[in-house]
């Protein structure tokens, strides 16, 4: 699968979205957390665009650290906020409501397609499959608004309450398939109840078990929890390097350790582990250094 060179991936696990008409924050965020996210679509209002475009280029990130949400395709505003960031140092976007290959090629930038509208969902394959598609993420509540629904989530007075109903779960299923099938990476949706701590470490547990790369947020609180949420335990460490230790000694052939029968999928997945380790120790140093 064509990807590009040196393709772009998340340094961490948190990724804050900041609204780009907000410069006094822009800063703030990315000390908080592992990317930030300038928004220029949904959190700025049609009136205040020009204004945010004017503040991303005054206001510059650390490029590798920085992903701008431009609007979607079609619009008049995709193409001045384009143009806004071939002003800037930034190479990296978030296309709005991705609905087809042509317009993440289109955009002739490292792209991170954002899935959220039910065409979006139908085309993800061929989506993740455009040569600057540099990873995906999902969206639940213009998915929801697209399907002429009213919620993402159960209510307090359903048999779920606080989960995602089925269609949303369902993209988020499609979504994490389509990049690992492409060899992308995969940035799982906002928790927006920012109260809900509960929820939110659920759903990042959850994140992780499927493989998702990094999880988007709004709300600084939310950062430690999904860092929290991505490092592995100690104790998973223990039991990964066991695992990898031990089929060094078997030469890769099936052994056995603690009960359990551990071949080629297992060791697989203790390697996972101990690549999230180092990864959460280089975000743990970088963060001391920031501060």
């Amino acid at each position: 699968m064509m990807q590009p060179t040196n393709a772009w991936t998340p340094p961490g696990p948190a990724m804050l979205f900041c609204p780009a008409d907000r410069p006094e924050r822009y800063q703030k965020a990315l000390d908080r957390a592992d990317v930030v996210i300038l928004d220029l679509e949904d959190a700025v209002s049609p009136e205040n665009r020009v204004a945010a475009r004017e503040a991303l280029i005054a206001n510059p990130l650390d490029p590798g650290r920085t992903v701008v949400r431009i609007n979607p395709a079609g619009t008049g505003d995709y193409r001045r906020d384009l143009a806004a960031v071939l002003e800037t140092n930034y190479r990296v976007v978030m296309q709005a409501k991705a609905e087809d290959a042509d317009s993440i090629i289109d955009t002739a930038l490292q792209t991170i397609a954002l899935i959220e509208t039910p065409l979006g969902a139908t085309r993800v394959n061929e989506i993740a499959a455009a040569v600057n598609c540099v990873g995906l993420m999902w969206g639940a509540e213009d998915l929801v608004a697209g399907l002429g629904g009213k919620s993402s989530r159960f209510g307090p007075d359903e048999d779920r309450p606080g989960q995602y109903r089925d269609v949303a779960r369902w993209v988020r299923s499609t979504v994490r398939i389509a990049a690992a099938a492409h060899n992308k990476f995969a940035v799982d949706s906002v928790h927006l109840d920012i109260d809900d701590t509960a929820g939110l470490i659920g759903e990042v547990r959850d994140a992780v078990a499927l493989g998702y790369t990094a999880t988007a947020c709004i709300h600084p609180s939310q950062v430690n929890h999904i860092r929290d949420g991505y490092r592995p335990s100690d104790d998973e460490v223990d039991w990964a390097q066991r695992i990898v230790d031990g089929s060094a000694e078997h030469k890769g052939g099936v052994f056995k350790l603690d009960g359990q029968m551990i071949d080629g999928p297992v060791l697989r997945q203790a390697e996972v582990v101990l690549t999230r380790a180092i990864a959460a120790q280089t975000v743990s140093a970088s963060s001391e250094n920031q501060a």
